[in-house]
């Protein structure tokens, strides 16, 4: 059997050079082998191993604050990939794979310190047309870590969700069509909660497909979404895309876990820089690593919670937000659905941080709730939920474009 190993620059953008004879089932996508996949300590680091189907481009890197190994391929099948296959090591604490980009996929270690990429290789099997890429760490000094940590440049990259025009409206006094950006909680490499092997982002990606359809079907709502697909969208970016729209409302949905209480029933989230109580606390904490988990490299990012922008949402929008969140509240209720014991609650959620758009967080439900968990995989459930949701925006519009043209005069 000849084997072809390449040595990939790290940093780079390498192409797995043609294998001569392919398998012809393979599909337009590499798939994981979880076979030749696996983690093993060594006596300096620790050495990854994934096997593919197939060879695509990828590069290798490392990020800080915490310490992760990134691997972006263009483009992999996560399909039947399970981290809970992969034989373990002791200095890596988790694994996460799964779409990132369009186009992109990634894998994610978390590393139990500071472990830096001494070499990485791509061997191609010319029999199969598989391919293992192996990559090594070994331990280095958290400041030269530090140092060295990073996402490469990638012509491209940044600009994957171009076509956004960049509009400024002004609040709506009745007179046009109300602009709703619906947030489908997670995505892509970021499952969101688990349970009973459904996942938050799948339930809230449906949800609000669903919930679309009774927007428009109403009339007088345009409606958006801030993914399409099973894909990783950035807080950042989810707020950006609610900007460049300009978008009158944002609604993000979530469905989330709970490790400990029998919480179950809707909650509506607004914004506020100190959590109302510490189960909100924790539960913005929870949303807001999203980006970390996913491998976003933060140490360029502005930050967005930057005290003047709360203080312009206080002034106008939060008011907004605030009317819009009981709406919704009422709205939820008239439908007959469960709420939570305190459904009216606030938090410092990143999606929640644009200074002139009301925002809100409707939590529909505790996949750790058996109750909730059937509700939200219940047809007639989700459109009620739907219905309430319509019903309080229509409410809310109303009441808002009164209070604008009162504002105006």
């Amino acid at each position: 059997m000849f084997r072809m190993t390449m040595a990939l620059i790290i940093g780079a953008l390498v192409q797995i050079a043609p294998v001569a004879a392919q398998d012809s089932s393979f599909g337009a996508l590499a798939r994981v082998d979880m076979v030749q996949t696996r983690l093993d300590d060594t006596r300096d680091g620790l050495r990854l191993g994934l096997g593919l189907t197939q060879g695509v481009p990828f590069r290798v890197f490392t990020l800080d604050g915490p310490p992760r190994l990134v691997l972006d391929f263009r483009e992999v099948d996560w399909r039947g990939a399970d981290a809970g296959m992969i034989d373990w090591a002791e200095r890596a604490r988790a694994v996460r794979m799964g779409a990132f980009r369009p186009g992109w996929s990634r894998m994610v270690v978390d590393l139990a310190g500071p472990y830096a990429v001494e070499s990485a290789n791509a061997t191609t099997d010319h029999e199969t047309g598989g391919v293992l890429i192996e990559v090594e760490l070994t331990e280095i000094d958290a400041e030269a870590f530090a140092a060295r940590a990073g996402a490469p440049p990638l012509p491209g990259w940044e600009d994957v969700q171009g076509g956004l025009p960049a509009v400024k409206r002004a609040r709506q006094a009745g007179e046009e069509r109300l602009l709703v950006v619906l947030d489908p909680g997670h995505g892509g490499i970021d499952p969101g909660a688990e349970r009973e092997g459904h996942n938050e982002k799948n339930l809230m990606l449906r949800f609000a497909r669903e919930l679309r359809e009774v927007l428009l079907r109403a009339g007088g709502f345009d409606v958006a979404l801030t993914r399409e697909n099973d894909e990783f969208v950035s807080l950042e970016r989810r707020v950006a895309i609610a900007q460049q729209l300009g978008a009158d409302v944002f609604i993000s949905l979530h469905a989330d876990a709970l490790s400990e209480g029998r919480a179950h029933g809707a909650t509506v989230y607004t914004l506020a820089d100190s959590a109302s109580d510490e189960a909100s606390a924790a539960l913005a904490e929870r949303h807001n690593r999203a980006g970390i988990l996913a491998g976003v490299d933060l140490t360029k990012a502005d930050d967005i919670v930057a005290g003047v922008l709360i203080d312009l949402a206080r002034q106008e929008t939060g008011p907004r937000a605030d009317r819009l969140a009981r709406a919704i509240r009422l709205g939820i209720e008239e439908q007959g659905l469960p709420l939570h014991s305190r459904p009216l609650r606030e938090a410092g959620f990143s999606v929640l941080k644009s200074a002139d758009i009301p925002s809100v967080l409707v939590e529909l439900g505790f996949l750790s709730s058996q109750k909730d968990r059937d509700n939200l995989l219940d047809d007639a459930w989700r459109a009620r939920m739907a219905n309430g949701i319509r019903d309080a925006l229509i409410a809310w519009r109303m009441a808002d474009a009164a209070a604008a043209r009162l504002v105006r005069q």
